[in-house]
């Protein structure tokens, strides 16, 4: 990939390309079975990697599964998910949500929730439907492609934020290329499969999932808008 000219004026269609790919960047729940060229994946990721990070320390790792690969995890972590007494031996290894929860955070929480299961049909007592529904986490959604995402453990808070950035990167490279994603903290609880199914060194934690893929447009799910709290209620201007 050939440097730009940083200094270069900006275009309008420049402008529009990066708004349109960060705005219509959405977590897919259903995706097509048409193959995405390894080639197209790291072009990606080699974009991605221009995300900023504390003194250059780059903390990304990625782990890219596709084939039987990604279907041996999958197998692994859904026949663990579906059974109650392996369930239990898992658990999330850093903390993702908050351990009280207040307004307004729980009640965008919920409202996302709801949205997703009413566009679904799934009524709230329905526990069955609801289990499946988030049991597809583990399928990456049915996307071919399957990312694991890991940190060594001795980085701190720092590193995490730059490994957001890493990861918005990923998910605005794959739009810019036509192509969906979801991000899924959800993979964290099954960290000790993952680990030894990847065979991570001792010193690798996992951070998230993120299936990566052609969006079915069929699927209702994916249909799904959420909300975002406008300008006025998240920022402060200081003029004076």
């Amino acid at each position: 990939m050939t440097t730009p000219n940083l200094f270069q004026p900006v275009t309008p269609a420049d402008t529009a390309a990066v708004d349109t790919a960060i705005v219509t960047r959405r977590s897919m729940r259903a995706f097509l079975p048409t193959e995405v060229p390894e080639s197209q994946i790291e072009e990606i990721l080699n974009v991605a990697s221009r995300a900023p990070s504390g003194t250059n320390t780059q903390p990304w790792q990625v782990h890219v599964l596709t084939g039987a690969a990604r279907q041996r995890l999958v197998d692994r972590i859904q026949a663990a998910y579906l059974d109650p007494v392996e369930l239990a031996k898992h658990t999330e290894e850093y903390a993702y949500y908050p351990t009280e929860w207040v307004s307004p955070y729980i009640d965008r929480r919920r409202k996302v929730g709801w949205d997703l299961y009413g566009l679904l049909d799934i009524a709230k007592t329905d526990k069955a439907r609801m289990q499946a529904q988030h049991a597809r986490n583990f399928q990456f959604f049915d996307a071919p492609v399957g990312l694991i995402f890991t940190i060594d453990r001795l980085m701190q808070q720092g590193s995490w934020l730059d490994y957001g950035m890493f990861l918005e990167n990923v998910m605005i490279a794959a739009r810019g290329r036509g192509l969906h994603t979801c991000p899924q903290a959800a993979f964290t609880q099954f960290h000790h499969l993952i680990s030894e199914e990847l065979q991570l060194a001792p010193g690798q934690m996992v951070v998230c999932g993120m299936a990566l893929g052609h969006a079915d447009p069929a699927a209702v799910e994916n249909s799904l808008l959420t909300e975002r709290a406008p300008v006025a209620e998240f920022a402060r201007f200081y003029r004076d």
